[in-house]
């Protein structure tokens, strides 16, 4: 199992943030591990949307993934694949939860961004060594992408 963790503070409302998380196609612009996006779907606190994912230095093709999110207003969004039907070669393969967690401070907002993922063994030992290496400094572009989409939509 692996998990990472991100922290920065971003001049904007936790619900500005957690509403920019909740627009995948927009959050895609900061977040390289979404390529294309087939579909998206929203219902009240719930959105489901069919991408290609792309781990950090691992090759391609990447597999299309749905994921969950599910948003608790001002607080956080928490990230999983979403039930089956969906994801069923993906599920076997590996497991994945992720949160966006956002708590006021003064006049910013501090984000905490984390991923876990796990893997059957024999994948493991090939996978999660280049993932050490990889996700943390690519979750640090994203959040830092988000920051400067946020702060520069506030200016403009």
């Amino acid at each position: 199992m692996i998990r990472v963790t991100v922290e920065q503070t971003v001049r904007c409302t936790p619900d500005a943030f957690l509403g920019l998380v909740m627009d995948p196609e927009r959050y895609a612009r900061v977040d390289a591990k979404l390529g294309h996006i087939d579909w998206v779907r929203r219902e009240e606190n719930v959105t489901e949307f069919k991408f290609r994912s792309r781990l950090p230095g691992l090759p391609g093709p990447a597999p299309k993934v749905v994921s969950r999110m599910e948003l608790t207003p001002g607080e956080a969004v928490h990230v999983r694949y979403a039930p089956p039907p969906h994801n069923g070669l993906v599920r076997r393969v590996s497991s994945f939860a992720a949160s966006f967690v956002c708590t006021p401070e003064g006049d910013v907002t501090r984000v905490v961004r984390t991923i876990e993922m796990g893997f059957p063994p024999g994948l493991r030992l090939l996978v999660e060594p280049v993932l050490r290496r990889t996700l943390r400094p690519d979750m640090e572009r994203e959040v830092l992408g988000a920051k400067a989409l946020m702060e520069g939509a506030e200016e403009g």
